[in-house]
This record gives structure tokens, C-alpha cells and sequence, in this order.
């Protein structure tokens, strides 16, 4: 049992023991071995049995299989199951959210939304997608036209911080366009997408379209070099990433790859200062506790704004409320491991040793009754350098810096002076320094005045470090689609 801060018991939601979807059987065990699953909260711990090649050959075997029927109804038929399955996502979002929590830590306040009604959307949105999935003729001496065509089966592979989120991203668009999925989901958070897989069913998607195979690194390597693999999409660090690209080359297989950011804040002198403050605060420290790849969470303030920046960012962030994270009243929650708490502490006492950074909030894991789990204090970081370690790499927790820029030219140079390219936030009162800012930025998308850089109607993607693909809008369903070019002499 949990006990959340009003003193209410609560209880534990029913974790399902097989973890595995492959055609229509929830399948126990695995050839994968066992890893513990610790609930990030309060330490408890489970035993995970992972998939290994077996499982993997036989979850895209099913896939296959089930290929020919999916690609092979008609448009509106699928529109219509994937609108089913928005609904069933929609009806189980309670169940969701508490598996949601339990498996990351997520509080209670975003759980159904980033495991239920926020993929819902997606699913709901591309289900539209579906029928209008058209060629074009091209004018030309001979007749010719083009036809738009699933690649076969696609593996998903999710990553921990908002797993059915990025289901809805990468399973929702494939689906649509007529592939079937393979998805590996996260070791760190599984339990949701055993959930989504029984939903799928539930919903009346034929067996075999979307299949679930919890794997570890043996069972993930089998799946991106499986010859049965006709595109990935990953999100994820940029190690993994690289090594997935690499064994993706044996069989000269496509992949989407959404590898992380280490996205820059610029506040201008003229910015709404209070504005750029909030998102911040809430977008990089609070919500899922920083643990978002396109945070905010290095910010650049000019001279004029620098000191009022630093000190309300550190009163916002002083404010939050951390805990519990079944507590309607929790902001930010723990981290997912003890590794994670462990590793960005060090990346915090590394640069103020060096002098490269200074706390003026956090910078300190939590005791008391949040011991037992990975809690690390909302942290802000003044006057750090934009070379160092802190500036340079995604620390992925609740901790924002803040470093000055003099002018207009040295706010860009630093900003693209990281190996990440995957989303930036301008803040300022002029329009035509916003558009000039957002054509100089050298990311895949640009907020200004505001978080609006991940909208499902519009593609979403990095540049650089941060990988290649869209996901998002049309350009996220065109990631799942082999264009044919047919000729007829007339």
C-alpha cells in the first residue's frame, strides 16, 4: 500500500504479470531473462521477464501475418477501429493513469493525460488520416500516377518518461497508413503499454496488428536487426540511437530516430519576463519532473532581465510541492531510478566544483519520508557557462540553467552551440526578432511567447544530435508510407 499525503490508504493497481502480446495471446515468461522493476516513488520492486529473440521472432512473425488483412481493408475500416481505439484509451484512462504512476512516478495531476486522453488524441487524430491518403498524377507524356503504400511491419521502440504518449506518435500514424507494429516498450515503465495492447483487442483490431514485446538489449537488438523489420521508429538517447541505426544497416532497414535536445530559453530584454518564467518553470522543472526531451531548461537571458529571471524562477520553483505523486497536490515527482537521481546530482556538485555553475535552489536529493524513492530537489543553476558540462549536456530532471548573453548575435551563437538540435523557446515583445531568431536557430522547431512546439497536427523533429524524421501532422503519417510510381504508355 501507498499512503498519500491526506493520510488516505491507497491501493496498489493490479500490475499485469504477462507482459507480452503477440498476435492475440498475452504471453507469460520470456527467453530474455529478468530485471526488477523499482517503483520510483517508494522503492518497491518487481521482477520483470523480459522477451529475448523467441518472443521477438514470433511477435513479427504475427505481424507479418496480419500485414495482408490490415493493409488490406479498406481505409475507412481502419479509420473507424483506430477511432474505437481512441474511445477504449479514453474509458480507461483511471486505469491508465494509476499504472502511469506507479510505473514512473508520474504524479496523478499529468498521468491521464500523458498515458490516456493526450494519445487518445493522436490516435483520434490520424484515424482521420487514413482515408486521405492519396497519390497525385503528374503530368507527363505517358500517364503516370504515384500510390502511397504501407512498409510492412514497423518496430516502435518507447521510451519511459510518457511510453503510450509515444505509442500514440509512432503506433498511431503506422497503423493508419496500413503497417503493423512490433512495440517495444520501456523496461523502467512497462505496464501501460500491456495495457494498451489488451485495448487494441478490446477495440476490434485484428490480432497480430499490434503486438508487444517487453525486451531488454538482447531482445531489442533481435528486433532492429530482424529482417522481418521493414521500418523503426525510436525515441530515445543518442547512444542507443546509434547503435540502433547501426544494426538497422545490416538489412538497410529505414528508421525515424527522435534522440533528445538540450533546448535554449532566449529572454530578451523586452520579453514578458514572467511569461517565459512560468513555462519554465512548469516545463522543465515541474511537469514529469524535467524528465521531457524538448525542456526548456537551459535559458539564455540578456543583460536587462538576467538577475529578475534567475530570482523568479527560483521563487516559482521554490513553491512547488513535491511528493507523493498520488497526491492531487504533488507538482513534481521522483525520477525514474536511483541511477538517474544519482547521476544528475553529480552533473550538478561536478560544475559547481569547477565553478561553472552557482545553486540558488535544490541542488540536493530528498530525505525524510521521500528516502526510499529517487527524488531529486527543483533546482536552479545561475550564472553557468555556456561550455560546460551542465550547459552543454540534457541533464533530464528537475533542473533549469541560467546563463547570460550580451547581445542578439552571441543568444543565437550560444543556442546552437550544442550537439542537440531538437527544439528552442523565444521570448520577446518583437515580432520581427522572433521570426528573424526562428530562422537562425538550427532545430527542428521554434516556440515563441510559449510551449507550442509539439502540436499533433504539426511535425515534430530534430536536427543535428537530435536525430532525423517527423513525427506529427502530415509529415508523421508520410514517415510510414513507400511512394510507387506507375507509368502507362498511352
Amino acid at each position: 500500500m501507498w499512503r498519500s499525503t491526506d493520510g488516505a490508504r491507497v491501493s496498489t493497481p493490479t500490475l499485469p504479470t504477462a507482459l507480452h502480446l503477440i498476435g492475440p495471446d498475452a504471453v507469460s515468461g520470456g527467453t530474455g531473462g529478468q530485471l526488477p522493476h523499482v517503483n520510483p516513488a517508494t522503492g518497491q520492486t518487481r521482477q520483470l521477464d523480459l522477451a529475448g529473440p523467441a518472443e521477438v521472432d514470433a511477435a513479427v512473425a504475427a505481424a507479418r501475418q496480419a500485414f495482408p488483412v490490415w493493409s488490406g481493408l479498406e481505409p475507412m475500416a481502419r479509420r473507424y477501429l483506430l477511432q474505437r481505439l481512441a474511445q477504449k484509451l479514453n474509458e480507461h484512462a483511471d486505469e491508465l493513469a494509476g499504472l502511469s504512476t506507479w510505473e514512473s512516478g508520474m504524479p496523478v495531476r499529468y498521468a491521464a493525460t500523458m498515458a490516456a486522453t493526450g494519445p487518445a488524441e493522436w490516435f483520434d487524430y490520424y484515424a482521420g488520416w487514413a482515408d486521405k491518403l492519396n497519390g497525385e498524377v503528374i503530368g507527363a507524356w505517358n500517364f503516370n500516377y504515384t500510390l502511397p503504400e504501407p512498409y510492412g511491419v514497423v518496430a516502435a521502440i518507447v521510451p519511459f518518461n510518457g511510453p503510450i504518449w509515444e505509442i500514440g506518435m509512432k503506433a498511431a500514424p503506422a497503423l493508419a497508413a496500413g503497417n503493423t507494429v512490433v512495440i517495444k516498450p520501456p523496461e523502467l515503465a512497462p505496464y501501460t503499454s500491456v495495457l494498451f495492447g489488451q485495448l487494441c483487442l478490446d477495440a476490434g483490431i485484428p490480432p497480430g496488428v499490434v503486438n508487444i514485446v517487453l525486451a531488454g538489449p538482447e531482445g531489442t537488438s533481435a528486433l532492429v536487426s530482424h529482417p522481418g523489420i521493414d521500418k523503426i521508429s525510436f525515441t530515445g538517447s543518442a547512444g542507443t540511437g546509434r547503435k540502433i541505426l547501426a544494426a538497422a544497416a545490416t538489412n538497410l532497414t529505414p528508421v525515424l530516430l527522435e534522440l533528445g535536445g538540450k533546448s535554449s530559453v532566449l529572454i530578451f530584454d523586452d520579453a514578458d519576463v514572467d511569461a517565459a518564467v512560468a513555462a519554465v518553470a512548469q516545463f522543465a522543472i515541474a511537469q514529469n519532473a524535467g524528465q521531457i526531451c524538448t525542456s526548456p531548461n537551459r535559458v539564455l537571458a540578456q543583460p536587462g532581465v538576467y538577475d529578475e529571471v534567475v530570482d523568479k524562477l527560483t521563487a516559482v520553483a521554490e513553491g512547488f510541492t513535491v511528493g507523493d505523486p498520488l497526491s492531487p497536490e504533488t507538482q513534481v515527482g521522483p525520477v525514474i531510478s536511483n541511477a538517474s537521481a544519482q547521476r544528475i546530482l553529480s552533473m550538478i556538485s561536478d560544475g559547481v566544483a569547477a565553478g561553472t555553475a552557482r545553486v540558488t535552489l535544490g541542488g540536493a536529493r530528498l530525505g525524510g519520508e521521500l528516502t526510499t524513492g529517487a527524488f531529486v530537489a527543483p533546482t536552479v543553476l545561475a550564472d553557468v557557462s555556456p561550455a560546460s558540462a551542465l550547459a552543454q549536456n540534457e541533464i533530464f530532471g528537475p533542473v533549469a540553467t541560467v546563463s547570460r548573453v550580451t547581445d542578439d548575435d552571441e543568444a543565437v551563437a550560444v543556442a546552437n552551440d550544442v550537439e542537440q538540435g531538437l527544439a528552442a523557446y523565444v521570448f520577446s515583445r518583437d515580432f520581427s526578432r522572433c521570426h528573424t531568431f526562428a530562422r537562425r536557430l538550427l532545430v527542428g522547431s521554434v516556440s515563441i511567447n510559449g510551449l507550442g512546439n509539439h502540436m499533433i497536427y504539426s511535425p515534430f523533429g530534430g536536427k543535428k544530435g537530435s536525430g532525423f524524421g517527423r513525427e506529427g501532422g502530415r509529415a508523421g503519417i508520410e514517415e510510414f508510407v513507400s511512394v510507387k510510381s506507375v507509368s502507362a504508355q498511352l
